[in-house]
C-alpha cells in the first residue's frame, strides 16, 4: 500500500490523538489512550510537569495530574511497571510481563546485605502496610545500579522488579510499596503469561511497540527497547510473518527508503488519512512522548530534529535543559523551555525557538497562545512570564 508523507502525518497524529489535540475527556479518556498505546514512559524529572503528565496534557481536555494519580493509586486501573524502560501500563497487562519478573529474580544484582533483610521487610509490610525505604532502620549501603544505595531501598526495588511488591503510592519522588497480591485483582494476578513461546512473545511485543506509536519501521532504534531476547534478525523475521498473516499492513511512503508498518485494525483510519482535519491547533509535546520514541523516524517524516539534552553538559547543549517541541497542525514549528515556579505559581518561558523556515501567522500565534493558557492551567500556574 502506497501513501504520501502528508497522509502518513495525518494518520499518525490522528492515531496519537494530537490531530486535533486535547479532545479526550477525563479518566475514561486517559484509560482508553493508554490501552491503545500500551504504555507511557515514566521519568521522575519535574521541571514543568512529569513526562507522563506532559503526554496526557496534550491529549486530554483540562488534564490535571491528579487524574492520572487516581487511576494509578486509587482506582488501580493502571500500574507502575517496566515495558519500554520505566512505564505506566494497564493493570490487565500484568500477566504478559511474567518473563520480565522471572528474569529479574534470576539476574538482579544481589548481595548478602539485601538477602538478609528480605524476610523482615516482608513481615513489616504484611503487618504495617505500605512502606518506603525511609521506614526501615537498615543503615548498610550496597552497590546499586545508579549509585550506592541503602540496603532497604535496594531490597524494595528488587522485590518490586520481580513482582512481589507494587508501588502503592508516591509522595513526591518517594515510592511506597505494598504486596502485589493486595492490589492486583486475583484473576489477573494468578493468570499465566499468555505467550507460551519466545516467538509468540516477540510477535506480541512487536505489535505492542508499533501500536505505541501507531506506525513504525523495522529499523533498530530506541522504540524497540525492553523486548527480551529480540535482535534485528528475529524482529525482521517476525514482522515479515505478521505481514503475511495479515496482522500488520506494510506501507510504502513516498520519499522513504524503508517500509513502515501498522496494525491491520487501523485500516479504516488509514483510509481516512487524506481527509481534512479542520483548523490547525497547537500542542506541546513531551520529551519522551510515544510519538518521539524514535528520533530518526520523526526526522525522516517531519524534517524535525530533536534531542533531549538533559544529560548533556550546559556548554554542549544546542537549546536547553528541558525543552518541549511545539506542534501546530501537522508540523513541528518551534520548541521552547518552560520552567514552573511552584512557590510563586508562575510558568516561566525561558526560551523560545522557531524552526527554520516557519512562516509565523496570526492564526499560529493565536493557537499557541491558547495552548500556553491550557498548559499553564495544567500546571496550576497563576501567571505566565516570558
Amino acid at each position: 500500500m502506497k501513501i504520501s508523507k502528508e497522509d502518513v502525518k495525518r494518520f499518525l497524529l490522528s492515531y496519537q490523538n494530537l490531530l486535533p489535540p486535547r479532545r479526550l475527556s477525563g479518566g475514561e479518556g486517559i484509560l482508553a489512550f493508554v490501552r491503545k498505546v500500551g504504555c507511557l514512559q515514566f521519568d521522575p524529572l519535574n521541571i514543568a510537569g512529569k513526562n507522563t503528565d506532559l503526554v496526557l496534557q496534550s491529549r486530554v481536555k483540562n488534564y490535571r495530574p491528579d487524574m492520572l494519580y487516581r487511576l494509578l493509586y486509587e482506582d488501580r486501573k493502571l500500574l507502575d511497571g517496566w515495558d519500554k524502560n520505566m512505564s505506566i501500563y494497564p493493570i490487565e497487562d500484568w500477566p504478559y510481563f511474567q518473563r520480565f519478573r522471572e528474569d529479574a529474580k534470576d539476574h538482579i544484582r544481589r548481595s548478602e546485605h539485601i538477602d538478609e533483610i528480605l524476610e523482615q521487610i516482608r513481615k513489616d509490610i504484611e503487618v504495617r502496610g505500605p512502606l518506603s525505604s525511609q521506614d526501615f532502620d537498615f543503615d548498610k549501603k550496597v552497590g546499586w545500579y545508579w549509585a550506592p544505595a541503602k540496603a532497604s531501598r535496594a531490597a524494595l526495588e528488587s522485590m518490586y522488579w520481580w513482582g512481589e511488591l507494587v508501588v502503592h503510592h508516591r509522595a513526591g519522588t518517594r515510592k511506597y510499596y505494598d504486596l502485589a497480591g493486595r492490589h492486583i485483582p486475583q484473576d489477573i494476578f494468578d493468570r499465566l503469561d499468555p505467550n507460551t513461546t519466545e516467538e509468540a512473545y516477540h510477535r506480541w511485543h512487536i505489535s505492542r511497540r508499533i501500536d505505541s506509536i501507531g506506525l513504525f519501521w523495522s529499523r533498530s532504534g530506541d522504540a524497540w527497547l525492553g523486548i527480551k531476547g529480540l535482535n534485528s534478525a528475529k524482529r525482521t523475521a517476525a514482522i515479515e510473518e505478521m505481514v503475511r498473516s495479515g496482522e500488520l499492513i506494510e506501507l510504502e511512503i513516498e520519499g522513504f527508503d524503508y517500509p513502515v508498518y501498522t496494525s491491520s485494525v487501523n485500516r479504516e483510519l488509514l483510509d481516512r488519512s487524506h481527509e481534512s482535519t479542520g483548523a490547525p491547533e497547537a500542542s506541546f509535546i513531551a520529551p519522551l512522548d510515544n510519538l518521539l520514541w524514535d528520533r530518526k523516524f520523526i526526522k525522516s517524516l517531519f524534517q524535525f530534529e530533536y534531542t533531549w539534552e538533559v544529560y548533556k553538559r550546559p556548554q554542549d547543549r544546542k537549546y536547553g535543559y528541558y525543552v518541549l517541541p511545539v506542534l501546530f497542525g501537522r508540523e513541528f514549528v518551534a520548541r521552547f523551555e518552560p520552567v514552573f515556579d511552584k512557590k510563586k505559581r508562575v510558568l516561566n518561558i525561558k526560551n523560545w525557538w522557531w524552526e527554520e523556515g516557519v512562516v509565523v501567522t496570526e492564526d499560529m500565534k493565536e493557537a499557541i497562545r491558547k495552548c500556553t493558557d491550557d498548559f499553564a492551567g495544567f500546571l496550576g500556574a497563576e501567571k505566565i512570564a516570558t
